[in-house]
């Protein structure tokens, strides 16, 4: 399925399309854990703001310092802004449960100089668009239980939008046609992972 801001980023040359759609068990599993899935939410910003940091090591990379560090800074807003959400719902800050999902794209990761950086921004990318597309349903899931949050997550998905598509662009800079070669074999995985079945109310 295409993502729904698709048109929106189709200027950029962001025109990834989903093979595979959400699971329809997802949402109401973390309806059912909000606190949790809150939770998760929280530690994933912290890792997204370190990610766009960690990006800053290729040397593909330099001239594109200043937009990871916005990018960065920009995540660890939303950070705080969870950690206010949390404190408020008397949630504690625990520890994180991995995502097989990230986690499954994260090993595809290649190594060598130019395949590294090239699959790095593809995986930060489809994360950050995955983050998008979840934060549409879950504002509309909870435009009449929790107005306030999901006005939270309407808020939240422009600047993801934004990331999915900035971190897209970066490869395809470094090298176009390899970019798109990886980008298939990507949407490959996600298709494979997004579909496989665990308990946890994770936001991935």
């Amino acid at each position: 399925m295409a993502l729904t801001f698709h048109h929106t980023l189709s200027n950029l040359g962001a025109v990834h399309l989903w093979r595979e759609s959400i699971p329809g068990d997802w949402l109401p599993k973390v309806l059912a854990n909000l606190d949790l899935m809150l939770l998760d939410h929280c530690h994933l910003e912290r890792k997204a703001a370190a990610s766009a940091l960690s990006l800053m090591k290729y040397p593909d990379l330099a001239t594109h310092a200043r937009e990871l560090n916005a990018i960065a800074q920009e995540e660890l807003e939303h950070f705080n802004l969870l950690l206010d959400l949390l404190e408020q719902r008397g949630v504690a800050f625990g520890v994180p449960h991995p995502s097989p999902w990230i986690s499954g794209l994260m090993r595809f990761i290649r190594k060598g100089r130019r395949e590294q950086v090239i699959d790095h921004l593809i995986a930060a990318s489809l994360i950050e668009g995955r983050s998008c597309e979840k934060f549409q349903v879950l504002a509309k899931a909870l435009r009449n239980t929790e107005p306030a949050l999901a006005g939270f997550y309407a808020n939240l998905v422009a600047s993801e939008g934004s990331h999915y598509a900035e971190f897209w662009l970066m490869a395809c800079k470094i090298d176009k046609t390899e970019a798109h070669n990886r980008l298939d074999a990507f949407l490959d995985l996600d298709a494979k992972l997004i579909v496989q079945s665990h308990e946890l109310p994770l936001l991935h």
